[in-house]
């Protein structure tokens, strides 16, 4: 996830804005040197490395990787290291304080004012993401469970478990808010019998996905949840929003929850699935901000409750961050593979980039900073105790 960035702190001295013996003690507070000789060392590859770090924080961090300034052979350990020892917090700039008034501010423009969180990441291409994920086009947490050793195997196991935490049986009506390439409703329709329907953002994903359904009861939508079913016409059995990288912005909006409320029986279940922190309203990093999710804040588990309260019943909540740190491995490991590919249509900035995006995450979801919580939820709550099944 990159460092996660709360305010700027006052234990950064100016004055030693050019003072690499400054900066390399507060790096070996988290047992990383620089130019060492370990996996998860830094080697400093331009003499103005420390200084753009010092004046940037960490906006500066990931964008002088991308321009070759630095590298790290164990992206994913030096960061875990580094979010344990909470480094960010000594990498504070001001800018950071303008980034959170505008990440809150901005998620009650109206529709049409904001731009969708992620959009620029899905509208990467189709080619990036058929090399880097499952075939099932799966780009969330898999789920490792025990006997899990392969991707495919993870992820259809993710998609399992979210079916049978749905209660799903055959003949009900599946809405999906975020439905990606629809890797769970062809899940959900070929194995337990349910129609589908997938809310997407994304014309290129939809006509993959489109494709990728042929034969089963599964259609695709394009259009903004917030102008979804604004009359309540459609019902459905059963919601979910489990494409995780889009629900940044959406698990703190009222309109989300209103969509989903507006759209369901009385009696049905919305499961959804949130990228979040341990604290309220922590910023995304301000190069995640910037190259891969645009502007939001990272939820705590109070920031998704307090909106959802009006329209659900908060039933069964379940931690999966861990489960990232190896899934986002397996991508990081198949982007590489397919590098010889992919360059003819990406630049070497962009490898950095994606490289960079990938381990960094990695090394944030293992130091246990950013969460994945499915949360599943009842309107009115159950008559009884919501039983796992899985």
């Amino acid at each position: 996830m990159s460092i996660v960035f709360g305010a700027p702190s006052a234990s950064k001295p100016n004055h030693h804005i050019n003072n690499s013996k400054w900066f390399a003690q507060l790096l070996a507070g988290a047992d990383i040197h620089l130019n060492g000789s370990r996996p998860w060392d830094i080697q400093i590859k331009h003499p103005l490395t420390l200084q753009r770090w010092m004046r940037e924080g960490s906006l500066g961090l990931g964008e002088s990787y991308m321009d070759g300034w630095w590298e790290c052979q164990a992206i994913d350990q030096m960061m875990s290291r580094a979010v344990r020892a909470r480094l960010q917090q000594h990498m504070g700039t001001p800018q950071a304080w303008w980034r959170s008034y505008w990440s809150q501010w901005a998620q009650h423009l109206p529709v049409g004012k904001q731009n969708i969180v992620g959009r620029a990441h899905y509208d990467l291409g189709n080619l990036l993401f058929s090399a880097m994920l499952d075939s099932g086009m799966n780009n969330s947490s898999a789920y490792w469970h025990e006997g899990a050793s392969t991707l495919e195997q993870a992820q259809t196991a993710k998609l399992e478990m979210i079916c049978r935490k749905l209660q799903l049986q055959p003949g009900m009506r599946l809405l999906d808010l975020g439905c990606g390439w629809g890797s769970l409703m062809r899940h959900a329709a070929k194995y337990h019998g349910v129609t589908a329907l997938g809310i997407t953002h994304s014309e290129e994903q939809m006509q993959l996905g489109q494709q990728m359904t042929k034969g089963l009861s599964v259609q695709f939508e394009l259009i903004d949840y917030r102008l979804f079913n604004t009359d309540g016409r459609s019902q459905f059995d059963r919601v979910v929003s489990a494409g995780m990288l889009n629900q940044v912005a959406q698990v703190k909006d009222p309109a989300f929850f209103s969509a989903a409320r507006r759209s369901m029986k009385k009696d049905g279940l919305l499961l959804m699935e949130a990228m979040g922190n341990n604290q309220r309203d922590m910023l995304l990093g301000p190069w995640m901000e910037k190259h891969v999710l645009g502007k939001a804040s990272l939820p705590s588990i109070g920031d998704i409750a307090e909106p959802a309260q009006a329209h659900f019943v908060l039933e069964d909540v379940h931690n999966l961050g861990a489960d990232h740190d190896r899934t986002l491995l397996h991508w990081h490991q198949r982007f590489e593979l397919a590098w010889p590919q992919l360059r003819l249509n990406y630049d070497e900035r962009f490898y950095r980039m994606w490289r960079y995006h990938l381990l960094s995450s990695a090394g944030s979801f293992r130091a246990r900073s950013t969460q994945i919580w499915q949360i599943v939820m009842s309107p009115k709550g159950l008559p009884g105790v919501y039983r796992r099944a899985y």
